[in-house]
């Protein structure tokens, strides 16, 4: 398979799509870290490392050396300059340069570390930011670039600057070659992977999961945010969603580590991506620790989840003023 590739390395292709130096230099250097977390993940035991990110969750000690790889190469880094690293296994955002450094990035190392033990695909998700992170400015207007690793049986890269979707496979040599240019989501899909406890979901929630198992879409569900999102993006659409819990008003995913990077590669593809009722890149991050409910996918998917919710508000709008009459 790898050997039918387009032989376009990913330093070549960022070169031919015209990005810019800095950006161009910043994405290589990232998929450079990338192939030290690859080829390093075989080596590392697949225990807890003893410690606790600053939300109270542990961590593996791939997940440590995740984050430590991604931030202590690009501090080390002396042919450009990022101005803030901020991380999910990180409590506040780290200045790595103040000298009129333009980008900033957001990175969740080693998303769906939980599988690890049972040898389950993981990846690393990316947001690429105009400085500062935390602003008024909506995410639509901050970033200007995301990407995710995906470390499987092949590790695959998917970037996108705002000029398309594409993918690029790790080769034995430690190029990342060209797999899949100008990837697209289909209007429709056919699969949905839904997150969280059935016990936890909201009523309009899993009215809508319901309908689309009525309607026979195929149930994809990994337990690990980037592979199934990977697999809507290459593999039908439909929708990846994990709602408000019971027990989490905001769900379990956070803004700027997972929903807005994520989003922005789907906006890019043709898709989009909701909390139901507002876009995902349409929200300001305000805080590192900010969750929203989270629906992500092919457009028509998508629109649904947001008709269901916007039925539900305005059923319980009618339900306040009958009350109030």
């Amino acid at each position: 398979m790898i050997q039918e590739m387009t032989r376009i390395n990913l330093r070549a292709h960022l070169s031919n799509n015209e990005v810019e130096d800095v950006l161009r230099k910043l994405i290589a250097h990232l998929a450079d870290s990338a192939k030290y977390i690859s080829f390093l993940m075989g080596l590392v035991k697949r225990t807890h490392a003893g410690t606790s990110n600053i939300f109270g969750e542990q961590q593996m000690q791939l997940d440590v050396f995740a984050d430590e790889v991604l931030r202590q190469r690009l501090a080390d880094e002396s042919s450009f300059g990022v101005a803030e690293f901020a991380s999910e296994e990180q409590g506040h955002i780290l200045i790595l340069r103040n000298n009129g450094e333009e980008y900033s990035i957001t990175v969740d190392p080693l998303d769906g570390s939980s599988r690890i033990r049972a040898n389950g695909t993981v990846g690393t998700i990316i947001g690429i930011h105009r400085r500062p992170i935390i602003s008024q400015r909506p995410a639509r207007a901050s970033m200007v670039g995301a990407m995710y690793v995906v470390y499987g049986p092949l590790t695959t890269l998917v970037y996108s600057v705002g000029k398309g979707v594409h993918e690029f496979v790790l080769d034995q040599a430690g190029n990342f070659l060209l797999s899949t240019e100008n990837i697209t989501m289909p209007e429709k899909g056919s699969l949905y992977s839904p997150g969280g406890q059935r016990s936890e979901w909201n009523p309009t929630h899993a009215a809508f999961i319901s309908q689309l198992e009525e309607r026979g879409y195929k149930l994809r569900y990994s337990g690990a945010l980037v592979p199934d999102f990977h697999q809507l993006l290459l593999e039908g659409g439909g929708i990846f969603s994990y709602p408000a819990l019971k027990k989490a008003a905001n769900g379990k995913l956070r803004l700027l580590f997972e929903a807005q990077p994520l989003a922005f590669i789907a906006e890019q593809a043709g898709g989009a991506a909701t909390n139901g009722e507002v876009d995902i890149l349409d929200f300001a991050a305000t805080d590192l620790d900010q969750r929203c409910p989270f629906y992500i996918g092919s457009k028509h998917e998508v629109a649904e989840a947001a008709r269901f919710f916007a039925a539900d508000r305005w059923t319980s709008i009618q339900n306040r003023a009958a009350v109030a009459a």
